[in-house]
């Protein structure tokens, strides 16, 4: 019996407070990625033993620093979480009150990143 491929879930990504430089100069994107993803967060390869999990934040922020962050990653990315000074909105709730990055992901959330460190 061949295994299905799980669905896509659809997502509204934005970012705001300069973070959008980092990301094609664009606020908003809408992404599609699988429900089910590795384990171990890898964007490019299945797991070799199969083992996956639901698609949550802290995939989220590998898939996003993987495929559309174009330059800097450290301003985004640090230790597989985002940086500190990035506040991080699931449908407009501070992701700290719907578990940081082991929120699950549902079809049509929208996901806000919004740099709170300015230069001066």
């Amino acid at each position: 019996m061949a295994s299905q491929t799980p669905p896509n879930i659809s997502l509204k990504i934005e970012f705001s407070g300069g973070l959008e430089l980092l990301f094609s100069n664009q606020r908003s994107h809408k992404i599609s990625i699988p429900s089910e993803v590795p384990k171990d967060n890898n964007t490019r390869l299945s797991p070799p033993d199969g083992s996956t999990k639901p698609a949550d934040i802290s995939y989220l922020v590998y898939y996003l620093r993987d495929h559309l962050l174009q330059e800097r990653g450290e301003l985004f990315e640090e230790d597989g979480t985002v940086r500190p000074g990035i506040l991080v909105l699931v449908n407009d709730t501070d992701w700290e009150l719907e578990g940081e990055g082991d929120y699950v992901l549902k079809d049509g959330d929208e996901i806000v990143f919004i740099s709170t460190l300015h230069g001066g």
